[in-house]
């Protein structure tokens, strides 16, 4: 059975190597045959949470902007892939931003249930995403319905497009698409 994967690009660099990757994992996926969506944040407007948690009683963020949009369609989705480069061993500030943006899915009947990481970084060891991981799996363990499923990380890749020359990891992240359901 298809699922609705929403796939989440959260760098803001042309040529990213992260989005790079996100387009393999989106390419694997819509061949495995599901219904997979490409979001990118890079000509997003999405502004920080303010706090006020008018979101837990409306269910919408009262900020108007670009996030809401990227939040309903995270609600809709089966299962959610988070795209980051990781900056000092964490998650970009973006996607920071946009987790925190998406607190209006806490008192929602969302329907995500599995989430995925792909990671593109200099350092090529996997402790150079941990943190990135457990900054994410902090935000899962917010929303009991849905679980931290698995990761993609592509190490070793500095400049823009370089990941682009490496057919074996454009080969995995492919490969890492068609399974995630």
């Amino acid at each position: 059975m298809a699922e609705n994967i929403l796939i989440i690009s959260t760098s803001l660099r042309s040529g990213s190597n992260s989005e790079t990757l996100a387009n393999e994992v989106l390419k694997g996926a819509s061949d495995a045959g599901n219904n997979a969506e490409l979001v990118s944040l890079k000509d997003k407007q999405i502004a920080f949470c303010k706090g006020c948690l008018a979101c837990q009683k409306t269910g919408k963020c009262v900020i108007k902007d670009d996030a809401n949009e990227i939040t309903e369609k995270m609600k809709n989705a089966d299962v959610i892939v988070f795209a980051t480069p990781v900056y000092y061993y964490g998650m970009s500030g973006q996607m920071k931003t946009l987790l925190d943006r998406a607190n209006s899915l806490y008192i929602s009947d969302y329907k995500f249930r599995r989430i995925f990481l792909v990671t593109a970084s200099a350092e090529a060891e996997k402790e150079t995403a941990e943190k990135t991981i457990i900054g994410l799996k902090g935000w899962i363990e917010c929303y009991p319905k849905c679980v931290y499923a698995g990761e993609f990380l592509g190490g070793g890749f500095n400049d823009p497009n370089e990941i682009k020359g490496n057919a074996g990891t454009m080969k995995e992240a492919y490969e890492f698409g068609k399974g995630l359901c």
